[in-house]
């Protein structure tokens, strides 16, 4: 005799043995992680520093020449996702920095990670920043959009929607927070929403050009 389970494995429908949990890929202590924390780990933070915290978008600016003069802390780290800041948050908090400008997501949403762990994260990144450095002005940015022409790997393809979604519960967030959040999408989205392709080679990571126009726009906005 066959089992209803069997049965239902003839038709070809699905039962709840079948329904595994689908695992969440949280993975970010790389090598190359490791090296630019190895680096962070050996530098005396300046006092009253503006950090830029991220992953390679931020790691790629050259903050410390375009903010000449300024105390910054470069802490992007290529390929870094919220379980990785989330993962180096003491080092940043012990510096007591005037200002965190925070831009970090799109790893997790090439991963396929859910929208609610990414945003779980975004609450515990903020939760330990505002309770272990009270007096840091924090900045929440936007995750940028993609010019998706330009892009090569399958897990940048169909991500509009996506990050427009993500970016409406990371403003949420910042609002729950009580911090400002900057929409980058401003100076960097076309008309279509997409990232502007003279600012991209590849379609995620911007042109040096551009982040010229992104601190211009953080200073307009008395954010710098």
């Amino acid at each position: 005799m066959i089992s209803r389970i069997g049965f239902l494995l003839l038709l070809g429908l699905p039962t709840f043995a079948q329904d595994a949990p689908k695992k969440i890929d949280s993975n970010y202590n790389n090598t190359y992680y490791q090296g630019r924390m190895e680096l962070f780990n050996s530098l005396t933070p300046p006092k009253n520093a503006t950090v830029f915290l991220g992953n390679s978008i931020t790691e790629r600016g050259a903050w410390g020449e375009l903010l000449s003069g300024q105390p910054i802390m470069n802490r992007g780290i290529g390929g870094d996702n919220t379980f990785g800041v989330l993962a180096r948050l003491e080092g940043v908090a012990k510096a007591k920095p005037k200002k965190i400008f925070l831009l970090i997501g799109i790893n997790d949403l090439s991963r396929g990670l859910p929208k609610e762990v990414i945003l779980n994260n975004y609450n515990r990144i903020l939760t330990y920043l505002t309770t272990h450095t009270p007096k840091t002005k924090i900045y929440i940015q936007s995750v940028l959009p993609l010019y998706e022409p330009y892009t090569k790997e399958a897990y940048l393809k169909n991500k509009k929607d996506s990050i427009l979604n993500l970016n409406v519960g990371i403003k949420q967030v910042a609002a729950k927070f009580n911090l400002t959040y900057i929409n980058l999408h401003e100076i960097f989205a076309d008309e279509n929403g997409d990232l502007k392709k003279e600012y991209t080679a590849d379609g995620i990571h911007l042109k040096p050009a551009a982040y010229v126009l992104w601190v211009d726009f953080l200073k307009k906005r008395k954010y710098l």
